[in-house]
């Protein structure tokens, strides 16, 4: 039976690598590993659908959010933002490459817009990185990094969705800790973030680069305006209403709450008109849907692999094989966590699925509740940056690659694979170890 686990997530991460979709593949995998464990073909989908449910809450706040990002962008408040940039950090590289990894850092937490900003701040940029000769795999790891570290160490925006899943995760499998002590466990593996942060810009993408010929403009990407705009008082209301989406995020510890107010305060002060609500929803449903459906589909497959007794049985088998050196099990078990998250390119999704496996482990073999979390969030951080699935290598491309001189897979997800999986790796196993 322990093998039941090895196999539906051989077939998960193979699937997911050959470029099949993302949640066709868990199915799959979910599917397969119910056979396998006994279940005929209607038992396993209904386990699947079953479990569908433990993420529910997050799905419901990736949609109002992306729903948020949206009105947010309706507004014009972002044509400021890149007017000021272009202003003011002409001819200073350095600078330039940590403003937007700060600012990229802000639609995790304060302004929890996710990706959705990329498209509207990049774009106009790209004759600036030209002409000041960037090398656009730096702006990459910058872009990556504020896309992830902040979700990581902060719990507040996506990170509060993050460090949830994790307790969540850890609660159902069997271990203890509150939920307050989760930033703690991720402290470390996120400031090995800054330390691949850093290096990438003040070391390997420090030197100049000679930009490439023009290729084509693509033009599925959104053309942003970048006209000057003067902040006017629809603008004013506009932060209004996102201080008070995280006042009551932040009060209430429910991210669906302050997505929603935030929604309804852009409504009642008139910044978006209410005959354009419906439109505004349909395209936040439609810009994270996809990211919503891959956290549910992966916590019914944890289900399935729980329920039919999988990860006991190899919990059982791999005990004898892992011994009792800790190093080496958080070792190993990072690792797996790596090639997962690769597979399935959502740290998010991942989780369900890593906790199902790493909290009955590290109980046995004598872990702490912060090292456990510590192990379970850095191995679902593990891979999605350097995942070509990842919307975390899929949004800084979209955005640097809108006149066809950026490469997704050699631009993006090679310098952000090894300027985060590997600090991530090593100070994620010294958190395990030390905490």
């Amino acid at each position: 039976m322990e093998w039941v686990v090895v196999v539906s997530v051989l077939i998960m991460t193979i699937l997911s690598l050959l470029r099949v979709n993302v949640i066709i593949s868990i199915i799959i995998a979910a599917v397969s590993a119910g056979l396998l464990a006994g279940l005929n073909v209607i038992e396993a989908v209904e386990m699947l659908v079953s479990g569908m449910g433990g993420q529910a809450n997050t799905a419901l706040s990736y949609v109002l959010l992306g729903a948020f990002a949206v009105a947010i962008s309706y507004t014009g408040i972002t044509t400021i933002l890149v007017n000021f940039l272009i202003r003011i950090l002409t001819g200073k590289k350095t600078m330039l490459l940590l403003v937007i990894a700060g600012v990229a850092s802000l639609s995790q937490n304060v302004v929890p817009v996710h990706i959705a900003f990329i498209p509207i701040l990049i774009p106009p940029l790209l004759k600036l990185f030209d002409k000041m000769r960037v090398d656009r795999r730096g702006v990459a790891v910058a872009l990556t990094f504020g896309l992830k570290a902040p979700y990581v160490m902060i719990p507040a925006g996506f990170g509060l969705i993050f460090h949830g899943i994790i307790y969540d995760g850890m609660v159902q499998n069997g271990a203890e800790i509150a939920k307050n002590d989760i930033w703690l466990a991720m402290l470390f593996p996120g400031i090995g973030m800054v330390v691949g942060l850093l290096i990438a810009i003040f070391i390997t993408y420090r030197k100049d680069k000679e930009p490439r010929p023009h290729v084509e403009e693509n033009s599925n990407f959104v053309k942003p305006v970048t006209e000057e705009v003067i902040f006017n008082l629809k603008h004013g209301l506009t932060i209004v209403a996102i201080l008070g989406a995280l006042v009551v995020q932040i009060v209430t510890g429910n991210l669906v709450l302050g997505a929603l107010t935030g929604l309804i305060l852009m409504v009642l002060f008139f910044v978006v008109p209410f005959s354009k609500s419906d439109k505004i929803i349909v395209d936040g449903v439609s810009m994270m849907s996809s990211i919503a459906f891959v956290m549910l589909v992966a916590s019914g497959f944890g289900t399935i692999l729980k329920e039919t007794g999988s990860v006991d049985a190899l919990v059982e088998a791999s005990s004898g094989f892992l011994g009792d050196n800790k190093a080496f099990i958080a070792f190993v078990l990072l690792l797996v966590g790596l090639v997962i998250t690769i597979g399935i390119g959502s740290s998010f999704g991942t989780i369900p699925i890593i906790a199902a496996l790493f909290v009955p482990i590290c109980i046995s073999a004598g872990f702490s509740p912060l090292a456990t979390a510590a192990l379970i969030g850095t191995a679902g951080a593990l891979g999605d940056a350097g995942s070509p699935a990842s919307d975390s290598t899929l949004g800084p491309t979209s955005g640097l690659n809108a006149d066809g001189k950026h490469n997704h897979i050699w631009d993006t997800c090679v310098p952000t694979f090894v300027h985060f999986n590997i600090p991530l790796f090593i100070f994620g196993w010294a958190a395990s170890l030390f905490l």
